[in-house]
């Protein structure tokens, strides 16, 4: 099976924050979230590049930024690699999502 990983390898997959003590499993992953609000927003933003891409899994993401003014990333699959930037509300929902290859 295969597993997302980011570069937020102390904290929360999205935002990197070490409190909280919510999980979700995603793409097969038991994941660790600060809050239900971060884990919502990685779950809908791998689906957003799912389906862009039309790849069947993601192997890495790397997230660059923070919630005010919106994330640059890298996402991989394999040998591909698919670059975007994307901001969500506070409640989690998508704001903006763009593709910047």
């Amino acid at each position: 099976m295969r597993c997302i990983k980011t570069n937020n390898e102390k904290g929360c997959a999205l935002c990197d924050a070490t409190w909280g003590e919510y999980y979700r499993e995603i793409e097969g992953e038991n994941m660790f979230f600060c809050c239900n609000i971060c884990a919502d927003i990685f779950e809908n933003m791998v689906n957003e590049v799912k389906k862009r891409t039309g790849w069947s899994h993601i192997d890495y993401i790397q997230l660059v930024g923070n919630y005010s003014k919106g994330r640059e990333c890298e996402a991989r699959s394999d040998k591909s690699v698919y670059k975007y930037y994307f901001r969500t509300y506070g409640d989690g929902r998508m704001m903006t999502f763009e593709d910047r290859n």
